[in-house]
């Protein structure tokens, strides 16, 4: 039977459709029962409801810094709709450490660097600043911490020579595509498995050796 997943959303949900495109498959182990945003705005609710999901928007602006109170709204709304998984698409609220507690193991989120380097605000501004030469994005599990948990799984791609945080968010962005539908596959199909702080992976597969950037000649 496949898994419920909710995809919590704040904003264009550009993950949000790829996790929904992924799930069309017949083998996909996941199926995306509902698109939840906190703010009524989001570009991409109208693009879940395009596609065929179920909607349903929570605002926070009248919770304040009540966080739990919040909170208890949205496990009503999960509960009613059955959810097993939770992914995060730019879902931009925090979590009390005892929600992150109640769904660890059970909720991912996207974060466009290689974790554990540049966590939090501008990762894009934060890589090009520091210089480097291969960038990427992580699929984690929730923690209290930001941009702190197990990391399920990564994807990189090349920081070239004169890159603005555009040029390089863009080219983020499309590996992101990627990633984020396997991961969950790989979550909703009990492949993953928590140690401590790693996550392991059943039937692990590596396309090759190395990753290198620039290439060399």
């Amino acid at each position: 039977m496949k898994r419920r997943v909710a995809i919590l959303i704040s904003g264009r949900g550009s993950n949000m459709a790829a996790l929904i495109e992924a799930a069309k498959a017949a083998d996909f182990p996941a199926e995306i029962a509902v698109v939840i945003s906190n703010r009524a705005d989001a570009a991409g609710l109208e693009r879940a409801r395009a596609s065929g999901i179920s909607t349903e928007i929570i605002p926070s602006k009248p919770f304040g810094k009540d966080f739990a109170a919040f909170e208890k709204v949205l496990e009503e709304k999960l509960g009613q709709c059955r959810i097993e998984l939770i992914c995060l698409g730019g879902f931009m609220r925090l979590f009390t450490a005892e929600f992150v507690q109640r769904w660890y193991g059970r909720m991912l989120n996207i974060h466009p660097s290689l974790l554990p380097s540049f966590p939090g605000l501008d990762p894009h501004g934060q890589a090009l600043r520091a210089g480097v030469k291969i960038s990427g994005a992580t699929v984690h599990f929730v923690t209290p911490e930001t941009d702190a948990g197990p990391i399920v799984m990564q994807g990189a791609v090349p920081v070239h020579d004169g890159d603005t945080t555009e040029a390089l968010s863009e080219r983020i962005l499309a590996v992101e595509h990627r990633i984020y539908p396997e991961a969950l596959r790989l979550l909703a199909s009990g492949r993953l498995k928590l140690e401590g702080d790693l996550c392991r992976i059943d039937g692990e597969t590596a396309d090759g050796p190395f990753l290198i950037s620039p290439r060399p000649k």
